[in-house]
């Protein structure tokens, strides 16, 4: 038996005044994915909310709320509220793995971050919901409101490394999430806003009022509409929306929304009389109050367009570079310890693994000034080598050894994000030590997943750079072509142990 939501009612041709229940596919629905546009003050928020109540029931829901405006589903029907901004973007992954285990409907609230940090944490939220394992793969509504802010159409005031985080969270909820049972749900004021990629990938819309010629176009062309009919998204009214796709209507159809049973906090402003005006009102408005403590001006830089800009700027902020010869190399050669201690510490903490190499560079470049390192602290490139070491667990002798120089080679035709990985396995394979659990793979990509660590060997495995066997006790060999070496036999599922970045560790 199908399982159809009740929307509110629509509009039939019988004539004016005729109306009829307007319903929805519940299961179609968790197949085909559901766009929603309107501008603000149309009834997009009640929409989703109607959407949300009807199907509570039925299917496990997850909200992505940048408003807070959903958090009062939790009194009605026991959704939990996660506050994004009391957890790490780590925890944030971990909590959506065991939401999906746990089959519990949540509301992730945002809105005590600004833009950029709720970018970042809706995108590992959603990266630990796409992550999990296949045995908690049940169906799930998750809801975007304001899908415009976590996919952008093009670049904003934002760094570059949060917009392809969100943009790519996004993208894989709407291109790839149904496999994995998510069933992407994104509401926006401005289609022209919305990443074209996101937006095409689903099947059933729902627009509203809107007034840009732009937008009215978009929604026209998605709903198989002439442009001359585009300007009725002028006139419809709040609440009022046209609906298509396999789970609402085979033909544009206007539909009004139904009523809600709970409602937002932040509710449509009312005009109320003003008060009357006291006569002290000068005293009251004017009156001075404390004395204020002076603050230096804080000096922020400005957003720069990408990753690249922002190591470029920390790489500029370098004072200039010592002078060259006998005494340099010397004062260099006594420099490595202390360059390794620093990042010993640094990769000390546990979401190092999870932070970029311009924030790791900038934290290096602070312990330096501390130990009274200017000039003499690696510029980036060498920071970046050394890093990579470090993250592999290469001490210094393997790191001189001609294994390692074609490793690292060969480490140059994978993509940037998986090289660790790769110089990880090599390390293992080089010195003969176990071969890595699937949890420190995914720790050496950035992830908390051992699913994403698996797909990653898959991959590389495809693309002929490791071979991997699993010997009768369960354990793993994976071996290295282009080295003509292979790692000791590691089990794949060991709890992972702490990692050591350098030798004497």
């Amino acid at each position: 038996m199908k399982v159809r939501i009740d929307m509110g009612s629509a509009s039939t041709p019988r004539g004016l005044g005729a109306e009829t229940p307007a319903t929805l596919d519940l299961e179609e629905l968790l197949a085909t994915r559901l766009l929603v546009q309107g501008n603000s003050g149309s009834g997009k928020s009640h929409l989703l909310r109607r959407l949300l109540e009807q199907s509570a029931p039925w299917v496990q829901q997850v909200i992505i709320d940048p408003e807070g405006d959903f958090v009062t589903l939790a009194d009605a029907f026991s959704h939990m509220v996660v506050d994004a901004a009391a957890h790490t973007e780590g925890a944030l992954h971990r909590i959506a793995g065991r939401v999906r285990e746990h089959r519990v409907s949540v509301v992730l609230n945002l809105e005590d971050l600004d833009v950029e940090m709720q970018m970042r944490h809706a995108a590992a939220f959603l990266a630990g919901l796409f992550d999990a394992d296949r045995d908690f793969w049940y169906p799930m509504l998750v809801v975007v409101d304001e899908a415009q802010l976590f996919a952008p159409s093009a670049a904003g005031e934002v760094s570059d490394d949060a917009r392809k985080a969100s943009l790519g969270a996004m993208t894989d909820l709407m291109c790839r999430g149904r496999k994995r049972g998510l069933a992407g749900v994104i509401a926006t004021q401005r289609l022209a806003k919305l990443a074209k990629n996101v937006a095409a990938e689903a099947s059933n819309f729902l627009m509203g009022r809107t007034f840009l010629d732009i937008d009215m176009a978009r929604a026209a062309d998605l709903l198989g509409m002439e442009r001359r009919q585009a300007e009725m998204f002028r006139d419809l009214e709040r609440g009022h929306f046209v609906a298509l796709g396999p789970a609402l209507a085979k033909r544009p159809l206007p539909i009004r929304i139904g009523e809600v049973q709970t409602s937002g906090r932040s509710g449509s402003p009312k005009l109320t009389p003003l008060p009357e005006t006291p006569e002290d009102v000068h005293e009251l408005i004017l009156k001075p109050g404390e004395p204020e403590i002076p603050r230096p001006p804080v000096r922020r830089p400005a957003p720069s367009a990408s990753a690249d800009a922002i190591l470029q700027q920390l790489a500029q902020s370098r004072p200039a570079p010592a002078e060259t010869g006998p005494a340099a190399e010397e004062r260099a050669a006594e420099l490595g310890p202390v360059f390794d201690e620093i990042l010993r510490r640094i990769l000390a903490d546990p979401e190092a693994a999870f932070r970029s190499v311009a924030v790791l560079y900038q934290d290096f470049l602070v312990h330096c000034r501390m130990h009274k390192i200017g000039a003499e602290a690696l510029d980036l490139p060498a920071f970046r080598r050394k890093l990579v070491m470090a993250r592999a667990g290469v001490d210094a002798a393997t790191a001189d050894s001609p294994e390692w120089e074609r490793a690292v080679s060969a480490a140059a035709e994978l993509p940037e994000d998986i090289r660790g990985v790769f110089l990880l396995l090599a390390r293992a394979a080089v010195t003969q030590a176990p071969c890595p659990s699937d949890g420190e793979v995914a720790r050496a990509c950035g992830s908390h997943s051992p699913g994403r660590a698996r797909r990653l060997l898959a991959y590389m495995e495809q693309r002929g750079f490791v071979v991997s066997r699993v010997e009768r006790d369960g354990n793993r060999v994976i071996a290295l072509p282009g080295l003509d070496c292979e790692t000791a036999p590691g089990d794949p599922l060991a709890t992972e142990a702490p990692q050591q970045l350098m030798a004497g560790d």
